[in-house]
């Protein structure tokens, strides 16, 4: 009798994986070994391996991977400045990566010839782990259950059925349904009420933050300093990345800092709604713009804001292991140089506020900032500045009233 094809499934434990790890045994013949890598999840990987052997996987791998996830991958975020659409701080699209890394050298380690994941055929979740896939080893086979004629289990209601048919015990019940990925960055919310931009979140949606309505009325305040663009201490004590995102996410939780609700444009095209909450992030991201402000000239700032773009189009994509991010790393890393220094932030009703920052390496000089009028700034100097700058609105202005005469 041949050997059954091993495969690698990203297990979450959710419902979408908790249902396909026993319908890849069942409709396939699959050895499933499932994979799970704690990323601040909180406690819901406490007993995922028991889930997992309970559901049908022959083996079970949970990887602690928080450092790895913050050194490598949310500092680069952070210091790119990218944020999606305005307001997404991209809390699942830079996860996906390092998961799905870390699936493929699993595959390796236990000769699997086959990769899986629960991502629906909608969302962008599917790109994120195959460009990965294809990224690190275009050998492997990937397999994605929802793209498959084969798999039914394609509503919230059927999966809840397929579970309780199966005995594998889930968290959802067809009363609260949200769709919810959460790490150390963040935690999504996505579905049922939500499918409706009409509708207003619930305050018992929320999970890691306060609604506004219940934050303290007196502000917290809170002072991040950083070194070459990563945050290294809070309020003068140095400490660890993980430490310091799980710190700044208790303290922006309890002012109700990081709620985003948005309509956005997923790749695949279609317009998706998802409330989120970042309460570390972004205070994170509100301070590290503050000391570029004050560390960085202006051309570099400005075109580094062109750069954040399509920086976060590229990890929203899922292209994270592409060859123009690493070039743009490149770009981005020598623009953090001088960006070192302190930024002490106000925390108070649902808002994160610079409340003064100072650096070593600051361009801001108060005597040529100020109003009155010093030796190191002549203003006679400023009108051939003006007419040189001005010259070519001038001499179209000069032709284009020629040409009505």
């Amino acid at each position: 009798m041949a050997e059954a094809e091993k495969v690698v499934l990203a297990y979450s434990g959710g419902l979408d994986t908790s249902v396909i790890l026993p319908w890849l045994k069942e409709t396939y013949g699959y050895d499933v070994i499932a994979f799970a890598a704690e990323l601040g999840q909180g406690d819901e990987l406490a007993a995922i391996k028991h889930k997992a052997m309970q559901s049908g996987a022959s083996k079970c791998v949970v990887k602690d991977l928080r450092k790895e996830f913050v050194e490598d991958y949310l500092w680069p975020l952070l210091k790119s400045g990218a944020v999606y659409e305005n307001e997404y701080l991209l809390g699942t699209s830079v996860a996906r990566p390092i998961i799905a890394k870390h699936q493929v050298n699993i595959a390796h380690a236990e000769g699997a010839s086959a990769l899986a994941h629960g991502a629906t055929g909608k969302g962008n979740d599917q790109v994120r782990f195959e460009l990965t896939y294809m990224a690190l080893d275009a050998s492997l086979k990937i397999i994605a259950p929802w793209r498959d004629p084969k798999f039914e289990l394609t509503s919230r209601e059927a999966a809840i059925e397929y579970a309780k048919k199966h005995k594998i015990p889930i968290e959802q019940n067809k009363k609260q349904i949200y769709s919810t990925d959460r790490n150390l960055w963040h935690i999504s919310h996505e579905g049922a009420d939500l499918e409706d931009p009409a509708n207003e979140p619930k305050d018992s949606l929320f999970i890691i933050s306060r609604p506004i309505s219940k934050t303290p009325d007196k502000p917290d305040y809170v002072q991040i300093s950083f070194e070459e663009g990563v945050p290294v201490a809070l309020d003068g004590q140095s400490i660890d990345g993980v430490t310091l995102i799980e710190q700044l996410n208790q303290l922006g939780g309890a002012h109700g800092i990081g709620q985003v609700d948005l309509v956005e444009n997923r790749l695949v095209g279609i317009k998706s709604r998802g409330v989120y909450e970042t309460p570390g992030g972004t205070i994170l991201v509100a301070a590290h713009r503050t000391l570029e402000g004050l560390t960085l000239d202006r051309e570099t700032m400005h075109y580094k804001q062109q750069i954040a773009l399509k920086y976060a189009e590229l990890v929203y994509y899922g292209q994270w292991f592409s060859q123009l991010r690493n070039a743009l790393d490149a770009f981005i890393s020598v623009t953090q140089k001088n960006v070192t220094g302190s930024v002490r932030m106000k925390l108070f009703k649902g808002r994160s506020t610079p409340a003064g920052v100072k650096s070593p390496k600051s361009l801001y000089k108060v005597d040529l900032a100020s109003f009155t009028m010093g030796k190191e700034y002549k203003p006679a100097d400023a009108g051939g500045f003006i007419r040189l700058f001005g010259l070519p609105m001038k001499m179209s202005s000069a032709f284009n009233n020629d040409e009505k005469r």
